[in-house]
């Protein structure tokens, strides 16, 4: 009589706690929606920063989905939309990141995130003018789609002094990239400035 009281007060299609067998097995429930996280950025170049962000929130989340903005809009790029992708391709493999992949996208990040199945934007923080910015962005963001959680990653220690522009300045410096970027990203960066 009380299993019967208990079974009547959860409602029809409400999460319960997975059963001992699923439990022993080591495995989520049976149907267990993908927890799924998009990394935004233009990323030209991608670097070692990027990827050490990338690589973290992978471990919190099933797919990473790593998305390349291909609208600028008052930027030039050093590297069109697909040699931003293919970069990123060759970084995530030489890391040994398996559960991400890479995707253009253009518009809004939370439609770009709905459309993936998103249910969080992974931002990365390096000191806190990042912060002041990222924060109005998460709050706008939240304003826009409540359903997507942000989630701000501190950036390692020696990543910290680390960004796009300033490694582009290095490039074109002729200075060495060595352990700021990946070797492919360097190959690339050497070959489009005709070092």
């Amino acid at each position: 009589m009380q299993q019967d009281a208990q079974r009547r007060a959860i409602p029809p299609g409400a999460a319960t706690a997975p059963s001992s067998a699923t439990q022993a097995a080591g495995g989520a429930p049976p149907h267990a929606p993908l927890r799924i996280a998009v990394y935004p950025g233009s990323f030209d170049p991608p670097h070692r920063g990027h990827v050490d962000i990338a690589r973290r929130a992978s471990h919190l989340v099933d797919e990473l989905v790593i998305a390349i903005y291909a609208t600028p809009s008052k930027k030039t790029f050093l590297f069109s939309t697909a040699e931003r992708v293919a970069l990123w391709e060759e970084a995530l493999a030489e890391e040994g990141v398996t559960n991400a992949r890479v995707a253009p996208f253009e518009g809004l990040i939370v439609q770009f995130a709905r459309e993936q199945g998103a249910q969080a934007i992974v931002r990365g923080l390096r000191a806190v003018t990042d912060f002041e910015y990222e924060f109005q962005q998460a709050l706008m963001n939240r304003n826009l789609a409540p359903e997507i959680e942000t989630i701000m990653i501190v950036t390692a220690l020696n990543q910290l002094f680390v960004s796009s522009s300033l490694i582009k300045e290095i490039a074109r410096l002729g200075g060495d990239l060595n352990g700021i970027v990946t070797p492919g990203v360097a190959r690339a960066m050497r070959a489009r400035l005709g070092q």
